[in-house]
């Protein structure tokens, strides 16, 4: 392994949906280093979350395979360790690994997110190949004077801001990186904009500069709940007084996330990293805001579901490109990795779009195939759908009452008019619904109900197989 390998540093935000960027077109939005960082390098403008929750997206992005194979279904499973991973593949490659952040791959109680047992991965298979530095913890989302873990279960806290003081960490690792024979690859898995949306979540001078902006409901926003939503989706009146004062905090939050990555990406620049470095910053999911009558995330629609995917390698990766491929979450292990020169495991599902960064001509996904498995945490039937996001349509349908939906989003970017019954679409929809049987037929995804996991893989929340493909 040479040092002339690329470095890779890997950035993702929690909840930070592709609309509320300032690149994106969001003029609320203050978000001057990403906007920046976005004409640097790629952008995937039709990137998506392909199952829009925590775990699963972790799972899928640490694996390269899709929610069925997995069997993180919900959040608050421990992972099953029995996959070739990312971090594997980097070790094995030689590559020094960082990990920093929110890991939610092994807690297996629902809730008690505090107690070191569900808080604290010891080092061993859990991690997944991610045997090196290790600043971790299982999830919390208060932002204050909180903690991570590295190789024993005692909290080491970090006085201040959480965002501030990880930034500080991957960049005092950086700095040692620099120092290294090794080439490294760095995770900075940071907690915001994710809820809660308190006043007092937020450093005050990031809030202040939305003191006198005016938040409104989207367009699409419905004052009713979706009969399909479960309990983490659904609105109360009193949540619904509430969502553009939780608008002007979780733009806050991302304006101080953006102050975050300018300060990295000044400390790649400084540390003479830039040239040699492919640098990543994306989301594991959006948020909902009351559009469709739902918050939060685990749907199909735009918000949920379109993140942010940024990639810069600097005289490789052509700068100011836009790639309007289908890149979902399975698709980044491979992308990366053969980025990187290193193999692809045989057993991951996702393609290799790696051609498509470059601005190379090569195959392409129709769609971007998406999976809904459940409730967001708790084991209950009825939410579960699938679906397929192309460059123009999402097409979509439930378990429960087979309801089907088919929205055009070049023309209806709010996905106000569901197309699934007018007869000038049924070639569209008689199309989608081959792909969507191909696509599951493909990963032997037979659309199971979220219990049938819970009985048939599961056990005390502890995920025991994974798929066999056929």
């Amino acid at each position: 392994m040479s040092i002339t390998q690329p470095n890779l540093i890997y950035i993702f935000a929690d909840q930070l949906r592709y609309q509320s960027c300032g690149f994106a077109g969001d003029d609320k939005a203050h978000t001057p280093n990403i906007d920046q960082f976005a004409l640097e390098g790629a952008n995937f403008v039709n990137c998506v979350s392909g199952h829009p929750m925590c775990a699963p997206y972790r799972a899928s992005l640490f694996t390269g395979k899709y929610s069925s194979s997995t069997g993180m279904v919900i959040n608050e499973l421990r992972m099953n360790p029995n996959h070739r991973a990312f971090g594997h593949v980097l070790h094995d490659g030689g590559y020094d690994t960082y990990y920093i952040g929110k890991w939610h791959l092994w807690a297996n109680q629902l809730g008690h997110h505090d107690d070191p047992q569900n808080s604290y991965t010891p080092p061993g298979p859990y991690r997944l190949g991610f045997d090196g530095y290790w600043a971790s913890y299982g999830f919390h989302h208060t932002y204050w004077d909180q903690y991570y873990h590295t190789n024993s279960p005692e909290k080491i806290v970090l006085p201040g801001y959480e965002p501030d003081k990880q930034t500080d960490l991957a960049i005092e690792k950086l700095t040692e990186a620099t120092a290294s024979e090794q080439p490294f690859a760095l995770f900075l898995s940071l907690g915001t904009p994710h809820d809660p949306w308190d006043y007092d979540g937020v450093p005050e001078n990031f809030l202040k500069l939305f003191e006198d902006v005016e938040f409104e409901l989207p367009p699409n926003y419905q004052p009713e709940n979706d009969p399909h939503a479960d309990n983490w989706a659904r609105l109360s009146e009193e949540n619904r007084a509430k969502l553009t004062e939780w608008m002007r905090v979780y733009y806050a939050m991302t304006a101080n996330l953006d102050w975050n990555m300018g300060r990295l990406f000044q400390a790649i620049d400084d540390l003479g990293l830039r040239d040699n470095s492919i640098v990543i910053f994306t989301s594991d999911h959006g948020e909902m805001f009351g559009a469709h009558g739902r918050r939060a995330k685990n749907i199909f629609y735009e918000e949920a579901i379109r993140v942010p995917f940024l990639i810069r390698w600097p005289g490789q990766i052509p700068a100011q490109h836009l790639s309007d491929a289908c890149l979902n979450t399975p698709d980044v292990m491979p992308t990366l990795l053969a980025l990187m020169e290193l193999p692809i495991p045989g057993d991951v599902e996702g393609s290799d779009l790696s051609h498509c960064a470059l601005g190379q001509d090569g195959p392409e996904p129709e769609a971007a195939f998406m999976q809904g498995m459940g409730a967001t945490a708790i084991f209950e039937d009825g939410h579960e759908w699938r679906a397929l996001r192309s460059r123009q349509y999402t097409y979509a349908i439930y378990k429960s009452d087979n309801s089907e939906y088919l929205f055009d989003n070049l023309h209806d970017p709010y996905q106000q008019n569901n197309l699934a019954s007018q007869p000038d679409y049924q070639a569209q929809m008689d199309e989608f619904r081959q792909l969507l049987n191909q696509y599951m037929a493909e990963l032997n995804d037979r659309f199971e109900v979220c219990t049938w996991y819970r009985d048939h893989w599961i056990e005390d929340r502890v995920i025991k197989r994974t798929a066999t493909l056929t």
